[in-house]
């Protein structure tokens, strides 16, 4: 076990004495010893019953031998963080999650983890640990939030951006709004719909890296707490038994969990998490896996925004593995990988089925013939853009408009607030991706506020930034290469004419090869410097950040340094 290092034979006497100062007997001491990583905080609401998980994790991993110390990472709330500056600090957090794992594993020799993420960026920096460090380690999350209920109708958090929309364009009042926000969260939990955190959470199943139910157990059941306990239980088989991450996480369960994503329409940003939990495990990985894998799954939930139903009705119609067990019975996923249950995922799905169809569409019946997903590629996005074509009514649209340029998602959501936006345009927000922003901010409020006016349907969003789960209509993300690197996006103007085709998966600025290499030198002759983008944000944790961060296309993870 790594935790000898630290606690046998004479010169390890110091290190005991440190141990018994913590309250252990010599029986504690001698067992395996377990990082319980909890990102609990009193700040964030999908967070702040992670000590009570963390006690139910604790007592399954006593009860199976092991010996639990629990420590903490931070935790960006993507909502309290959405709309100011420290949205830039949220896609961030993800690599200083990994890293702050990684230092306590390996400064105390710890023999094998569980992980207790919730909420957006969490979940993915604890699994990039888990890939990097490769012991023996499981995820149990907090689980999604309860619905709430409003003027006869489920609610949630992506409703009241919405609602800011419905004001903003008169149509509803303050009071009214109150009310609504109010009623909208009233559970700790991740947000109720099928919003990045969640669909994190049910990837983490298809992976192979939590024990069923994860994803959509409810964050106030008791149940949530059961699953905690067994899955402290578990990690000891796992440590026993030898059963890594590497084990787990391969290409062919990372199809796996893209054909998940598919069938669930779950967030965009799955596409940025995943690549960069293939890169911590050195997985060959491509986003053109993501369009081979869309092109043949069809979308059998739809969940919030897109629909109306939430997590905690995909739980009770069989959750996660249920899905998966009509994926496998189909032919849409490989049942041979293995998992933290300590067989393959064919074997421990044998027993699970569709508990209410209305919730979870049979095969022939879908949403769509399509994944809820799809990147798109073409002049302003030679490395892949993505577009959640789950949340659309036509997913062979061809929308042809007029570019309005924004440097930046305060003007653009100004222009927007100010009705400046009108039916057929194409708003341009540029210099908010990975390096640009930097941070690469989620911009849930400019697609809540247009679908709020009811333009989501009639004007194209395009960014080198991300958007939020929560958000739907023809939002197109990820552009890359982003502007701060110079990628087309950054050559764009006020009145050209961008054309996006879903059909062919194609993201175009129209324009003459001439126009585009008169503004490629006119770019190059005056580039936008970076220390001028948002220059007190290039300073501290974000500055370093920016230097080892690479494109979206690759996940936004940091370039490896060997």
């Amino acid at each position: 076990m790594n935790s000898d290092i630290i606690k046998q034979g004479v010169d390890r006497a110091p290190h005991r004495s440190l141990l018994k100062a913590l309250g252990l007997t010599d029986r504690e001491i001698k067992n395996p010893f377990i990082g319980v990583v909890s990102s609990f905080t009193e700040m964030v609401p999908g967070h702040m019953h992670l000590r009570q998980v963390a006690e139910a994790v604790k007592a399954g991993i006593r009860a199976n031998g092991g010996t639990p110390f629990e420590f903490s990472t931070v935790a960006v709330c993507d909502g309290l963080a959405m709309g100011h500056v420290g949205m830039h600090f949220s896609l961030a957090s993800r690599e200083l999650i990994a890293d702050s794992i990684e230092v306590m594993a390996k400064a105390h020799q710890l023999d094998a983890l569980v992980l207790i993420p919730s909420c957006d960026k969490v979940v993915p920096g604890m699994m990039m640990a888990a890939m990097r460090l490769n012991l023996p380690a499981i995820v149990v999350s907090g689980g999604p939030m309860l619905p709430g209920h409003f003027e006869g109708k489920p609610v949630t958090l992506s409703t009241v951006f919405e609602a800011v929309g419905q004001v903003h364009a008169g149509k509803k009042d303050e009071e009214w709004l109150y009310d609504l926000e109010s009623k909208a969260c009233p559970t700790c939990g991740s947000c109720a719909g099928m919003f990045t955190a969640n669909s994190m959470n049910c990837l983490t199943e298809a992976l192979g890296l939590a024990l069923p139910g994860n994803g959509t157990i409810p964050a106030v059941y008791s149940e949530r707490l059961i699953l905690a306990k067994e899955t402290g239980y578990q990690v000891m088989e796992l440590l026993r038994k030898n059963i890594r991450p590497r084990d787990i996480v391969t290409k062919t369960s990372l199809k796996n969990g893209v054909a998940l994503d598919m069938a669930l329409g779950c967030s965009t940003n799955t596409i940025l998490h995943l690549p960069a939990i293939a890169n911590e495990g050195d997985i060959d990985w491509d986003l053109r896996n993501v369009n081979e894998v869309s092109a043949t799954t069809p979308q059998i939930c739809k969940l919030a925004p897109a629909g109306d139903n939430v997590l905690a009705d995909l739980n009770e119609a069989g959750g996660v593995s249920a899905v998966l067990k009509q994926l496998l019975d189909n032919g849409f996923i490989d049942g041979t990988p293995m998992t933290v249950s300590g067989v393959s995922q064919a074997e421990r799905l044998k027993n699970y089925k569709v508990q209410n169809a209305e919730v979870i569409h049979p095969m022939d019946h879908p949403y769509s013939v399509q994944g809820g997903l799809k990147v798109l590629f073409g002049n302003l996005a030679p490395e892949g853009a993505v577009i959640k074509q789950g949340a659309l009514d036509n997913q062979e649209m061809v929308f042809e408009g007029t570019a309005k340029v924004f440097n930046g998602e305060v003007p653009a959501a100004e222009a927007i607030r100010n009705r400046e936006i009108k039916a057929g345009d194409v708003v341009v927000i540029r210099y908010e991706g990975p390096k640009g922003g930097p941070g690469m901010r989620e911009m849930l409020g400019p697609t809540a506020t247009l679908a709020g006016m009811g333009l989501d349907a009639s004007v194209a969003l395009i960014t080198d930034g991300r958007f939020s789960g929560a958000s739907r209509g023809l939002s197109i993300g990820h552009c890359s290469p982003e502007a701060a690197l110079g990628g087309e996006i950054a050559l764009l103007k006020t009145g050209d004419k961008i054309r996006i085709d879903l059909k062919e998966g194609r993201l175009n600025w129209v324009a003459s090869d001439e126009e585009r290499k008169m503004r490629r030198e006119q770019y190059e002759q005056n580039p936008l410097p970076l220390e001028n983008l948002n220059p007190e944000l290039r300073a501290g944790y974000l500055g370093r950040y920016s230097e080892y961060v690479q494109s979206a296309s690759r996940g936004a993870s940091f370039r490896r340094t060997t």
